[in-house]
């Protein structure tokens, strides 16, 4: 295949890169930056595809941030690869912080305590729901009974404050994406056009013809 890539990573090699990349988080960023400034689109619609891209990743849906990213940017007439790449503002280093600022702002809404004590069990929580859903699925097929207590204190105590409260922060940031790229997308693309249009100008110039000799 034309895109496949030549050094073939290791499962290892995937999990170290997705914590830290090769040339570091700075180059990435400056990355990713470089091609959200690049895209054939209006300023407008590439500043929409970030903020879906950057209000998705304040949502508990791991593993479909791409898909949801791409449906709300259609929804919104916004740039899609834009939303993918805004995604990423998700990361092995943020999802901790944006995790405890949305489950503090979802049980400060509904009226729930956020116990501290939620950062060491979330993991066991989560491990629950997922025995849970393994079990009763087994359950199906055979004479056990399904129980679904892990998985009703994953979703009242780490699911539904997540996603309530993510709504908040996540419009705050997508805002913020949306102002802060807007000019710097327009200047971009203005400067780019001026630039254009001079390489075209010195294109079209006619070389100056050679004086005849007497």
């Amino acid at each position: 295949m034309v895109f496949r890539r030549r050094d073939k990573r290791s499962i290892g090699r995937i999990v170290l890169d997705s914590l830290y990349p090769r040339g570091g988080w700075g180059r990435a960023l400056y990355y990713i930056t470089h091609r959200v400034r690049r895209l054939p689109d209006t300023p407008h619609k590439i500043a929409r595809g970030i903020f879906a891209g950057l209000f998705v990743t304040f949502t508990p849906f791991y593993g479909l941030h791409f898909v949801l990213a791409a449906l709300l940017a259609r929804l919104m007439h916004g740039n899609i690869v834009a939303a993918l790449l805004a995604t990423l503002f998700g990361n092995p280093l943020t999802y901790v912080p944006i995790g405890v600022v949305a489950l503090k702002t979802g049980h400060f809404i509904l009226g729930t305590e956020f116990d501290e004590a939620t950062d060491t069990t979330l993991v066991d929580k989560f491990a629950g729901a997922a025995g849970d859903l393994k079990d009763n699925a087994i359950a199906l097929f055979t004479d056990d009974r399904a129980n679904w207590a892990q998985l009703s204190q994953f979703y009242n105590e780490v699911f539904l404050p997540y996603l309530v409260g993510g709504i908040v922060p996540g419009i705050a940031a997508g805002l913020a994406g949306y102002y802060l790229t807007l000019p710097v997308i327009t200047a971009y693309q203005n400067r780019r056009r001026v630039r254009l249009k001079q390489k075209l100008a010195g294109l079209g110039k006619s070389p100056a013809q050679p004086k005849d000799r007497p």
